[in-house]
């Protein structure tokens, strides 16, 4: 019988690892992750990380994870793989629309393709860069999901801004930090890019093919950002969840520190 290899991880280790961490009751927690970095053999699989996060976070928390549907974005600008342009308007046409309940996710990762059918989650209404969330501060959260820059004042990232929530790098780093897009936002530099998105949508009982405006987003110097934010305020906690990496960050403080580096550096 061959040999198993590492730890059994469960809900209970897990929940153990995150107020290690420093993750406390009553948190508001933005979670980007990667479910294969945290080991083999995790029992109960993706469910097990969010019944240990909310075990943590408790009554009083809100937890809350990227749902993004980039596969609903306009044809035309599609490049892996890309698409004929005959095919674009017909595309346009007959591409079914957002629904919370059934649009898959693209590039989020297991965990919160399985959190947002959890009960008591709800989606935010954007087509293209939803969120879900679940707890005290749910619906503060999803609430008026603006089309216009969908990452910015009327986005939940900006909400989060708003209760002080916390960023968790759940084995993934800051080259995956959404909140960092706020930051893009509300800065002022050289080179920056506004252009036109498109998705499909139900309004008012149809469907349509709806065009918002979207900001033209980088995310290249994202890494070198935080290192420097770490290096001048050390409020980044770093740790680990099983055997995946982890990263604790204070939303507000790196979002503010950001504007003004993007202003300095971009």
């Amino acid at each position: 019988m061959e040999e198993v290899q590492g730890k059994l991880i469960t809900v209970q280790t897990l929940a153990e690892d995150f107020r290690r961490l420093g993750i406390r009751s009553g948190m508001t927690i933005l979670v980007h992750s990667s479910f294969k970095s945290l080991g083999e053999w995790v029992a109960g699989g993706p469910v097990a990380v969010i019944l240990a996060l909310e075990e943590v976070l408790g009554e009083e928390g809100t937890l809350i994870m990227p749902t993004h549907s980039g596969d609903l974005s306009d044809p035309a600008g599609w490049s892996n793989p890309p698409v004929p342009q005959d095919w674009w308007q017909s595309i346009r046409e007959q591409m079914p629309a957002y629904d919370p309940d059934l649009t898959l996710l693209r590039g989020m990762g297991v965990i919160p393709d399985c959190f947002r059918k959890q009960k008591g989650v709800r989606r935010s209404s954007h087509p293209l860069s939803s969120f879900a969330a679940w707890g005290k501060y749910r619906d503060v959260i999803i609430k008026d999901h603006g089309l216009d820059h969908s990452l910015g004042e009327d986005s939940p990232l900006a909400r989060i801004y708003e209760l002080e929530g916390r960023i968790l790098l759940l084995g993934v780093g800051n080259l995956n930090n959404t909140s960092l897009h706020l930051a893009e936002c509300r800065a002022s530099f050289a080179g920056k890019k506004e252009g036109i998105a498109g998705a499909p949508m139900m309004l008012e009982g149809s469907r349509q093919w709806v065009e918002f405006k979207e900001q033209e987003w980088d995310s290249d110097d994202f890494v070198q950002l935080a290192e420097q934010f770490q290096g001048e305020t050390g409020l980044i906690t770093y740790g680990h969840i099983a055997a995946a990496s982890a990263q604790l960050i204070p939303q507000r403080e790196i979002v503010d520190y950001a504007v003004n580096w993007m202003e300095r550096n971009r």
